[in-house]
């Protein structure tokens, strides 16, 4: 299978070309130097050139506190550039896989989200993901939508990355904990992502390591992990730690889809914490 990946340079989409060539598929990476997604006659010759079976969009905006300032470039990214994507795939035939976000619910209560249920976003950065959603399902009849969360991989920065960097550097840090949801490493989402562009199960589902922590749990385990217990970690509400973008407090999402459609889920968060730790 031939598989288009957009933003080959960030966490998800170099371990999703990674995956794709371990099981024999031929991966075409591209980033903004490729192929901009926001120019529509970019997007044309290079899904011509590369006449995919199939494409994987993991190409977005995702500097959430910028976006809202941002708001027309986090727009042109995530909802135009997904359109684009969407009307080639839609004209080629061929499958579509998104990725979207745990940030188009509003985070309101304890239950986890299904896949199904109402979207709210609490930041452009969520909006737009969720308009970008709607691209697709304008346009597609089949397709893939799955929402990640809190993602962590070797190519990139991410929390895991910063939290180590401020405890060599200061030997304490302060957390939010009041912010529920699920870490993702990008190794393991890459193996499910792949799993589903070699199947017809199309539809939406929520994707994330097994187990809910709160962002000051995730750090506390990440020191754990590393060996450095004698780093300060000190909880903190929302409110104490303000941000440009407004978080959801509730980010825990159902991932029994997975399962009933015959995917396998993701390990636990915990193991998936020390993996990538041994490795990084």
């Amino acid at each position: 299978m031939r598989v288009l990946v957009t933003g080959v340079n960030g966490q998800l989409g170099y371990d999703v070309v990674h995956e794709l060539e371990k099981r024999g598929h031929e991966a075409i990476g591209v980033d903004i130097g490729e192929m901009d997604i926001t120019k529509p006659d970019e997007v044309h010759r290079g899904m011509e050139t590369a006449h995919p079976d199939a494409v994987i969009h993991c190409s977005a905006y995702t500097a959430v506190d910028r976006a809202e300032e941002e708001v027309d470039l986090c727009r042109k990214v995530n909802a135009e550039g997904t359109k684009y994507i969407a009307e080639e795939c839609a004209a080629q035939g061929c499958k579509l896989l998104y990725l979207s976000t745990d940030y188009i619910f509003s985070g309101d209560g304890e239950r986890p989200w299904e896949p199904d249920d109402e979207a709210a976003p609490l930041n452009v950065y969520g909006l737009t993901k969720y308009e970008g959603e709607q691209e697709i399902k304008s346009r597609m009849d089949h397709y893939f939508i799955v929402r990640i969360s809190w993602v962590f991989g070797i190519n990139g920065n991410n929390f895991i990355k910063t939290m180590l960097r401020l405890g060599r550097e200061n030997g304490a840090v302060k957390v939010v904990d009041d912010q529920i949801g699920s870490p993702t490493y990008t190794a393991d989402l890459a193996v499910l992502l792949v799993d589903m562009i070699e199947s017809e199960a199309y539809g939406q589902y929520h994707a994330s390591n097994e187990g809910v922590c709160s962002w000051y749990e995730f750090a506390k385990e990440i020191f754990r992990a590393a060996g450095m217990d004698d780093v300060q970690v000190t909880p903190v509400t929302s409110d104490e730690f303000p941000a440009k973008a407004k978080r959801p407090a509730n980010s825990r999402m159902s991932k029994e889809k997975l399962v009933e459609k015959g995917f396998n889920k993701l390990p636990a968060w915990q193991d998936a914490v020390r993996r990538y730790i041994q490795q990084f």
